[in-house]
């Protein structure tokens, strides 16, 4: 009889505790919906680009009241996600936790810090995020272009409250330096310039021919769109382009150091923790980039040796920078460049991975209103569930955009870097969304990283040129580093980290120039790139040395993948299950 009771009061526990894992873990998905959800009603644009059309007609609203209310609503996520039991979580659901609250304690720290003072980056601002709502948003019907209508009609009111923001930025001195907003109000000109029907807002109203509805609407919403597209939206821009002009550039900020913000160096510290998911400080980055600033240009000496180049890294890189062979004629001439080496990585990707995305991406130039001060080139995810990716080539200044350099950048925008790393992650329907569409940029620019070297092992590099341009761009993100650190807590100035990108890279000078600005402007992101392909390449490194012959590199990398982007400390604990499972078979 007592073993019975013994045996019963051990299936009560047991199913005591079931039942309180299964509770814990109801509270989890209910509450990463309801996160999601509020996400999606603060964010009309992001909640349209993610399928959710109950918001097409709004934008977001950011008075103070509205932040104030935002926070607090962030905050008490924050408590209930703490209040879950996560050993009562399975590890998947551990992960959904972990990720879930490095996203909410994301816009607590923003919103902590006045990241909103600060709207703009060198290359990037709430005017040219705006500029995306043509093509982001749906017209197949007379009502999609009416909630267009509706958003354009809200473009001031949404501009005013930037404006204000940066208004109070000024005030407390959390403005952008002077040196890296030099020339972005041209950025702004094309939207208010010109006539109305060439305006990039009136694009849409020339295929509503297509619509089903009668001639006299249609007239009227031509009507309609003509006159809000000259009175709100070209007024806004035109607004903006005066106050940046009259009032924000001239009172720009000298010093380049995000520590001379208010809390600037607690600020930078909290933005180097949440771009490289690590806890490591200012100075062992700094100390981290050196080191490997010292081990690749050995590797770019070897190279330089090998074509027995007279002269030395210095004089091999300003005959890089100043021979036209390794530059195009046209801009046709370059996408084509990138286009084909994209379709020979195409190629290879059998070789490196079993599980490839479904999503296409195409090839395309850089918009021409932003090309003069953005980077080299980007990744830029589908706005809708019709389009596919794309990677960008930047056009602007071909004389500065090297042919030796486009396999290396091809392989980290595009293919096997951020498209296929992106897709893979949205494509993950198991995954809740906050796993789908959380980005962590060590995770993600790690990757891209190690995107490039992996171009080495499937023959991509096909002349030392583009083996040292490879090189070349792994040295940049070495430099970030070291420049990062150095401008915003080690009081280097701009001037000093231009002198030792120069030094150290064969990017052209006009590059140079952009990536400085946009490192002093985007603080802290520039030191995940790094840090993370480190780690990637270190846990390869690791499961080839345990699991010897039964390393299979397609394997590795999926499971690298299959969890979408994650911490890197996630990554580590995903991959040691992932030698275990391989060692035991």
């Amino acid at each position: 009889m007592r073993v019975v009771l013994n045996k019963l009061a051990a299936f009560s526990l047991l199913l005591i505790s079931l039942q309180i894992a299964a509770s814990e873990q109801q509270k989890l998905t209910q509450l990463m919906d309801d996160i999601w959800q509020y996400e999606l009603s603060i964010s009309p644009l992001y909640a349209s680009s993610q399928g959710n059309h109950e918001h097409d007609d709004k934008l977001a609203d950011i008075s103070p009241t509205a932040l104030a209310e935002q926070n607090d609503r962030f905050k008490s996520f924050l408590q209930q996600i703490d209040a879950i039991d996560k050993t009562q979580l399975a590890r998947s659901e551990q992960i959904n936790l972990l990720m879930q609250r490095y996203r909410v304690q994301n816009y607590i720290d923003e919103y902590h810090f006045k990241a909103h003072y600060v709207p703009l980056t060198s290359e990037y601002g709430f005017h040219s995020s705006m500029a995306g709502l043509p093509k982001s948003s749906r017209f197949s019907n007379l009502q999609d272009y009416q909630n267009y209508l509706s958003r354009l009609r809200q473009i001031p009111a949404y501009f005013a409250q930037q404006i204000a923001w940066m208004k109070k930025g000024m005030a407390v001195g959390m403005v952008q330096p002077q040196a890296v907003m030099l020339g972005f109000e041209k950025s702004v000109e094309a939207y208010f310039n010109g006539k109305i029907e060439d305006n990039t807002f009136y694009a849409p109203f020339k295929k509503i021919a297509k619509i089903n509805a009668t001639n006299a609407q249609k007239q009227a919403l031509l009507k309609e769109a003509k006159r809000v597209v000259k009175q709100d939206v070209m007024r806004a821009y035109h607004d903006f382009y005066n106050f940046l002009v009259d009032d924000y550039i001239p009172n720009a900020k000298s010093d380049v150091a995000s520590k001379s913000w208010p809390n600037g160096e607690q600020f930078y510290q909290n933005r180097a923790r949440y771009y490289t998911t690590t806890d490591l400080s200012a100075d062992e980055i700094h100390q981290l980039g050196l080191s490997e600033v010292a081990r690749i240009r050995s590797e770019m000496q070897s190279v330089v040796d090998k074509l027995e180049f007279e002269g030395d890294i210095n004089d091999f890189i300003r005959f890089l920078r100043t021979d036209p062979q390794f530059y195009a004629k046209t801009p046709e001439d370059l996408l084509k460049h990138a286009a084909y080496v994209a379709k020979r990585m195409d190629a290879k990707l059998p070789k490196l991975f079993y599980k490839l995305p479904r999503t296409p991406y195409g090839v395309a130039p850089v918009p021409d209103a932003i090309a003069p001060k953005y980077t080299t080139g980007r990744y830029v995810s589908p706005r809708r569930d019709d389009e596919p990716g794309y990677y960008w080539v930047n056009t602007y200044a071909l004389d500065k955009r090297p042919l030796y350099a486009i396999p290396a950048l091809t392989l980290h925008e595009a293919v096997p870097g951020h498209h296929l790393q992106i897709s893979l992650a949205s494509e993950m329907d198991d995954l809740p969304n906050v796993r789908r569409y959380t980005y962590i940029s060590a995770f993600g620019e790690g990757w891209g990283l190690y995107s490039e070297f992996l171009g080495k092992e499937v023959g991509i590099y096909q002349t030392p040129y583009e083996e040292f341009g490879r090189l070349s761009y792994e040295m940049w993100r070495a430099c970030r580093l070291v420049v990062d650190t150095g401008m915003h807590l080690k009081g280097w100035s701009r001037q000093r980290a231009l002198d030792y990108m120069l030094e150290n890279t064969a990017l052209s000078e006009h590059n140079v120039t952009t990536e400085i600005d946009r490192y002093i402007s985007w603080p802290a992101q520039a030191l995940s790139y790094k840090i993370g392909e480190l780690e990637i390449k270190k846990l390869r490194a690791e499961a080839e040395q345990a699991l010897g012959d039964k390393f299979d590199l397609r394997a590795f990398h999926d499971a690298v993948l299959e969890h979408g982007s994650v911490p890197l400390m996630v990554l580590r604990e995903n991959i040691q299950l992932f030698i275990q499972s391989e060692a035991s078979e």
